[in-house]
């Protein structure tokens, strides 16, 4: 069962899509294993109208081998590579701020966008770290900005012996995973029998990081 989806309070009060400066405005969350994560609620003010255009761009149905079968990929999946405009100017100015305030940590830009589509409760994504690339072997970031209804982000060691962490994310939230995180730590969005409705993330990676 899939909700009805519900616009963010703050979006109805507001005008255009935009974000603002980070600095001083980011939470950080100092993690273990020289891992961390900042997450700042509704930084993408107007995050309704982003919704609604990612909803109508060309998503992509995936298929891939699990075991002995090929299943289907329980989310619709869009990339965006470097080279390919983004689908709003909104989503170009969060990238634009982004490699403003990341500059001097991460040395190098956000590049590329990912970005997931998950329909209604149904829809997941598994225990991984986005660890294809450098991310195996080095510290990065991936910077994922969450559209629509909110749903769970969980996050736990590799190694174990931490509580999982949650966050309920939609309506423009921001969460930066940095450090050791991709290598180190792992996150999930669960299923869920709840009525929820639709969310679209997008992942900001650097180049060579997926």
């Amino acid at each position: 069962m899939t909700s009805a989806y519900q616009p963010s309070m703050l979006d109805l009060l507001s005008g255009s899509a935009a974000v603002e400066p980070l600095t001083g405005r980011l939470h950080r969350h100092h993690l273990t294993a020289g891992a961390w994560i900042d997450v700042l609620p509704g930084w993408l003010h107007g995050s309704d109208a982003v919704f609604e255009t990612l909803l109508g761009i060309d998503w992509r149905a995936e298929r891939r081998r699990m075991f002995d079968d090929v299943v289907d990929v329980p989310r619709l999946l869009r990339w965006f590579p470097a080279e390919e405009p983004l689908p709003h100017p909104a989503l170009t100015a969060a990238r634009t701020e982004l490699n403003r305030h990341y500059a001097d940590d991460l040395g190098e830009e956000f590049m590329t966008a990912g970005m997931c589509l998950y329909r209604d409760g149904r829809d997941s994504v598994a225990w991984h770290g986005d660890t294809i690339g450098r991310s195996a072997t080095q510290d990065t970031m991936v910077a994922i900005v969450s559209f629509g209804s909110p749903r769970n982000l969980l996050l736990r060691p590799r190694a174990g012996g931490h509580e999982t962490l949650r966050f309920p994310l939609g309506h423009g939230d921001l969460i930066v995973m940095g450090g050791s995180c991709q290598r180190t730590w792992e996150h999930a969005v669960p299923k869920t029998t709840k009525a929820v409705g639709s969310r679209i993330s997008v992942q900001f990676r650097p180049a060579g990081v997926a």
